[in-house]
């Protein structure tokens, strides 16, 4: 705990990462998590590692303020599920990670937290919305932390901070609230720490009607053959940007080497059309909408403005025009199983470009064009499947791009398997985790 408090004192003046930071407190967990240890006494497998979770996972007696500076601040009454189960297995929460407001970028953005930055390179974005989560992953503030994903919001950070993180199958980590295509789920620097914390939070939680039924799965993840696997290669998501030559070539370069393991590659023609993610889009600028509609005007004001702009977008559409919208949500699903159930795992980028400028809210700039970057993630958070971003090389500028694994709807653990084979065979550099400035 003290190694990672070092590491935190000398990065976090330059990356943003953390809220809520209680280094005394986490030395006293310490403290005590040895003397258990010396006692041979654990309360759980997790006892005495240092751990986070983002901003919007409630944690009991503090604020989830989401981002943003119109939150009111209330303490939570109860931890969230993936905080609850942390602290059952012995975790120590050291701080919670930043985020833009209302989950809703993919940027470090934020109306109530300072700029996050990218550790790889400051003058450049973490990705989001678990965009702290990204950061103090590489940055190495200990080994986990837990991000959200509605639209690759844990795999987005993972691949342009160079970490890996998994969304699982929809349902297999409990959260509370949940929502449609809304996951909890592991950033941690390999895969083998994102499958030991797998083993924690995906314990039961009656809280969250819409989690699968508690299963007794082996999450002691050992690499997978890749000899006769059926792999997709996807480079091309069908709408949204697309890849850039750097991206493309480290993607195809990652096929490759399942192809040298044994693998059966594939080509797997794009699925997604812009009228699907443009609907979606619709429709979640409308349900932003009835919360901004629930704020008093100076509440209102405070909210990022790219936020509001895009919200407030959707003050003209027609009941119809929102159910269209929704209705692609259905149409995303059967696209993404048409496409993918022949396969055993897809390969993808996990976005199309490597980490944009600090500053910028998207790599578009434009509230009415939010999402080019999510063509290749969002679908699987409608379809379900697990799916993770897992380093694959750098640009020429020095920056990491994320090679995405997806499986088969609850495979997981499978997937996760595949992924540590990856890791095994994979040609690509792996450089050096970034140090802070001063160093």
């Amino acid at each position: 705990m003290a190694s990672v408090i070092g590491r935190v004192e000398a990065f976090e003046p330059h990356i943003a990462a953390t809220w809520l930071y209680a280094p005394e407190r986490a030395l006293k967990a310490a403290r005590a998590s040895e003397a258990r240890w010396m006692r041979a006494e654990p309360i759980g497998p997790l006892d005495g590692v240092p751990a986070t979770v983002k901003d919007n996972i409630a944690t009991e007696g503090e604020p989830t303020p989401v981002g943003t500076a119109a939150s009111d601040m209330t303490p939570a009454r109860a931890d969230a599920p993936p905080a609850a189960r942390l602290r059952e297995a012995g975790a120590i929460l050291f701080a919670k990670t930043t985020m833009p407001d209302y989950g809703m970028l993919s940027s470090g953005l934020s109306s109530h937290h300072a700029l996050a930055r990218n550790p790889w390179k400051l003058d450049c974005n973490p990705g989001g919305s678990s965009s702290g989560a990204g950061a103090a992953a590489a940055a190495q503030y200990g080994p986990l932390h837990v991000g959200t994903d509605i639209g690759g919001s844990i795999r987005l950070p993972a691949g342009w901070c160079g970490v890996v993180g998994l969304k699982p199958t929809a349902g297999r980590v409990p959260i509370d609230p949940p929502y449609i295509g809304r996951v909890a789920g592991p950033i941690t620097r390999d895969v083998a720490d994102a499958a030991l914390m797998m083993a924690t939070l995906a314990l039961p939680d009656a809280r969250d009607y819409t989690s699968l039924e508690a299963r007794a799965l082996d999450w002691a993840i050992r690499p997978a053959s890749l000899m006769g696997l059926t792999v997709g290669l996807l480079t091309e998501a069908g709408c949204g940007a697309p890849p850039s030559d750097e991206v493309r070539a480290a993607v195809e370069r990652a096929a490759r080497d399942f192809a040298a393991a044994g693998a059966r590659v594939e080509a797997v023609a794009p699925f997604l059309t812009q009228e699907m993610l443009d609907g979606l889009d619709h429709f979640w600028r409308t349900r932003a909408l009835i919360d901004l509609d629930l704020l008093s005007p100076d509440k209102r004001a405070a909210v990022l403005p790219f936020i509001r702009e895009w919200a407030e977008s959707a003050d003209g559409f027609s009941g119809q025009h929102v159910f269209r919208g929704f209705s692609q949500i259905p149409a995303m699903q059967q696209a993404a199983a048409r496409a993918t159930e022949r396969f055993d795992v897809v390969l993808t980028p996990t976005a199309p470009m490597t980490a944009f400028p600090a500053e910028w809210a998207s790599p578009s700039r434009d509230p009415l064009d939010p999402f080019p970057h999510i063509g290749f993630t969002v679908a699987f958070n409608m379809s379900g499947q697990p799916a993770l971003s897992i380093p694959c090389g750098f640009s020429g500028e020095g920056l990491p791009i994320g090679l995405q694994i997806v499986g088969r709807r609850f495979d997981d653990v499978r997937l996760l398997s595949v992924a540590r084979a990856y890791e095994a065979i994979r040609s690509a550099e792996i450089r050096p985790w970034p140090e802070p400035p001063s160093v």
